[in-house]
């Protein structure tokens, strides 16, 4: 998990970021990306991160509050569904990216990112399956997921037709039968849901 850490250290890069997202693939909801600065001192780093998504809900939920209370800086954007529909998901999620970048209260030098590529002023180094590699990534995969989940607890109770705190906003077969009953919300991906509604 630190190999790319301990790599870009020895190159001379003291404030490392990762930054990851969470919400590409859900029918409803926004896009959420993190961005975090963690310490790579042996004595700060936090047992048990890992990939997001191989960590259970509670967790992810313990591994978030010490996340926020140990990174040097981290910077949380929400990017919403009409945003997604306009621009196309890949877009919005770079475009939440480039706002973490921008928005986060110390700049980092380096930012070592899941998958993406971007353009920034900054450096920044994709990596394929980074939540897997990197501590900084994972870090920040966990306050993406985290945070999202928790909107989409939020919206469950605005709209609990479709038990959004249930499934996230995902393609379960549980949330097209909804969809198909209920037709579409206002969070709901318009470019997502065609193959389940037509152009309705």
């Amino acid at each position: 998990m630190f190999e790319y850490e301990d790599k870009y250290k020895s190159d001379g890069y003291k404030l490392i970021a990762g930054i990851d997202e969470a919400g590409r693939g859900p029918l409803a909801g926004p896009v959420v990306c993190a961005i975090a600065i963690m310490p790579l001192d042996k004595d700060k780093i936090i047992e048990g991160v890992n990939d997001s998504k191989k960590l259970s809900p509670k967790v992810r939920e313990i591994l978030y509050d010490k996340i926020l209370g140990t990174a040097i800086a981290y910077q949380i954007e929400v990017v919403d569904n009409k945003t997604i529909d306009k621009i196309n998901i890949l877009n919005a999620t770079k475009q939440g990216m480039i706002n973490c970048i921008n928005n986060i209260s110390i700049t980092p030098d380096i930012v070592l990112i899941d998958a993406v590529k971007i353009n920034s002023d900054i450096v920044t180094v994709p990596i394929i399956k980074g939540d897997e590699k990197s501590y900084s990534i994972a870090c920040a995969s966990i306050l993406a997921k985290v945070y999202r989940d928790r909107l989409m607890q939020q919206y469950d109770k605005v709209y609990p037709q479709y038990l959004f705190a249930k499934h996230k906003g995902y393609g379960t077969q549980k949330h097209i039968e909804l969809l198909k009953k209920f037709g579409k919300c206002e969070i709901h991906r318009d470019t997502f849901i065609k193959n389940f509604l037509g152009d309705k």
